[in-house]
């Protein structure tokens, strides 16, 4: 395990301890074995892989194996103070039961919701979704090119008349350009207009392949002889590179449809924040 990792799940640890898990059933399943018993509870294998779950962004990139012996001591630290609060009962306290009923009412809402959006997406939704994406995405064309990035104008047409001259622009770029892209030849790889300053975008893109700038291109980095090398379609990407975004915007769409079936069948009083009765236009009235 890297160094740092460690002494981060030790904080880490206390906002996953302060979040709400119930105790394991002691039956035990095959796939899910009992891996600590505390004051004779038992914290399975899947507790501890409820927490990798829980820890944020990048932690919870690394295996599960490699980080265990830390995550079981989260885990086990958390069901230490359960059972303390419990000791102490808690659980009977007027703020505990408040907390844990909207806590009840956000994992049903959770819970039914994922259930109708697992049972919905599917390969075949998956796929209409995609063929969609692509239909309606708007082709962009994308551009190589190379620069030679200056300080002032007359280095500029200094480089034009080298070119002009016959001198090879990769080379040139790699002893003059004062841009990153210099010992690369000044290859700035295939990009899109948008992608950069306008001025820039503007020169390159008229430019037909195999030409370069005849005149200096000023922008706010400098100034810019610029050589185009091709042109091409943006590919689409592929329906395995998109099947995350697909999910999440089906996830949005079946869970929004869900809950607006719930509502048009659903009785609704709306009160003002005084306790006063909202008047509430027919129309809205299922809003």
């Amino acid at each position: 395990m890297p160094k740092f990792v460690a002494p981060a799940l030790q904080v880490i640890g206390l906002a996953v301890l302060l979040t709400v898990s119930g105790f394991s059933s002691t039956a035990q399943a095959a796939n899910d074995p009992v891996v600590a018993n505390v004051n004779g509870t038992q914290v399975m294998l899947s507790d501890v892989q409820k927490a990798h779950q829980q820890l944020p962004d990048p932690y919870r990139g690394y295996p599960i194996n490699m980080i265990f012996g830390d995550l079981l001591n989260i885990v086990v630290d958390r069901r230490i103070a359960a059972l303390a609060a419990r000791d102490q009962g808690l659980q009977d306290d007027a703020e505990v039961k408040d907390t844990m009923a909207r806590l009840e009412e956000q994992v049903l809402q959770r819970v039914l919701l994922e259930r109708q959006i697992n049972e919905q997406i599917t390969e075949t939704a998956l796929r209409e979704a995609y063929d969609k994406m692509i239909a309606d995405a708007v082709t962009a064309e994308q551009i190589n090119a190379r620069h030679i990035l200056v300080e002032s104008e007359a280095d500029a047409k200094q480089v034009i008349e080298e070119l002009n001259g016959g001198a090879d622009f990769a080379e040139l770029a790699k002893t003059k350009s004062t841009g990153p892209s210099g010992p690369k030849g000044g290859d700035l790889g295939y990009f899109e207009k948008g992608q950069m300053v306008p001025e820039f975008s503007e020169a390159a893109f008229a430019l037909k392949i195999g030409e370069f700038t005849k005149e200096p291109v000023k922008t706010q980095f400098g100034w810019h002889v610029i050589k185009l090398e091709d042109r091409r379609t943006a590919e689409p990407p592929s329906f395995e590179a998109s099947q995350d975004q697909l999910k999440a915007q089906l996830s949005q769409q079946i869970g929004s449809v869900y809950i607006k079936g719930l509502r048009e069948t659903a009785t609704i009083e709306r009160f003002k924040m005084d306790g006063t009765p909202e008047e509430v236009k027919p129309e809205e009235a299922k809003k």
